[in-house]
């Protein structure tokens, strides 16, 4: 019974250490359920700077593509996971970088998606702390649902905004090479 009980043990052990991935020292799982979608940890990077470690991102998708413009254009679930690792990041450097980040995924042609990026925008305005975790959840049904560390901030309607969204990291002028190359599973 002993050898039975310990076997179950380590086979559940080994199980669990799969279930996730570390990188940047955070710890992302490789599923996601977000209502009945099922996603899979498609890669995950770091996002650099100054060579100082800001924020783990991972990728979820349904079922996993090295395809960045098809990714952004697809109209499915997926998802993108962010988990703050540096107490840099402060509400208005995250604030920056996404505005700056929307300016490089549409090619300086943020207006169109004006009301929608005020709006993303306003979900960073709490105090970000380092452990926060921030899921950017794009359900067709929906659209953009956002939440911080479990919380549901707010919905954004949209394909359109999606893709520049995920733009921000798979554009041809991502917020950082290697974390975009991560993400693809190329990392």
């Amino acid at each position: 019974m002993k050898k039975i009980i310990f076997l179950f043990i380590a086979v559940f052990s080994l199980h669990s250490i799969s279930a996730q991935t570390e990188i940047g020292g955070a710890t992302l799982p490789n599923t996601l359920n977000f209502g009945s979608e099922k996603l899979v940890l498609n890669g995950a990077g770091v996002r650099e700077k100054f060579w100082m470690d800001m924020y783990a991102g991972g990728l979820y998708l349904k079922t996993k593509s090295g395809n960045a413009s098809e990714i952004m254009n697809k109209n499915e679930a997926m998802a993108l996971k962010l988990h703050i690792v540096s107490k840099m990041i402060t509400s208005e450097r995250m604030i920056d970088a996404v505005n700056e980040g929307f300016e490089n995924a549409t090619g300086g042609n943020t207006a169109p998606l004006s009301d929608e990026i005020k709006k993303f925008i306003s979900f960073f305005e709490e105090e970000i702390n380092k452990g926060d975790i921030f899921d950017l959840v794009y359900l067709p049904e929906r659209g953009m649902v956002i939440y911080k560390n479990g919380n549901e901030s707010g919905t954004i309607q949209g394909l359109a905004f999606k893709k520049a969204l995920f733009g921000i990291w798979l554009s041809n002028k991502p917020a950082d090479k290697d974390l975009k190359k991560g993400m693809l599973g190329n990392g």
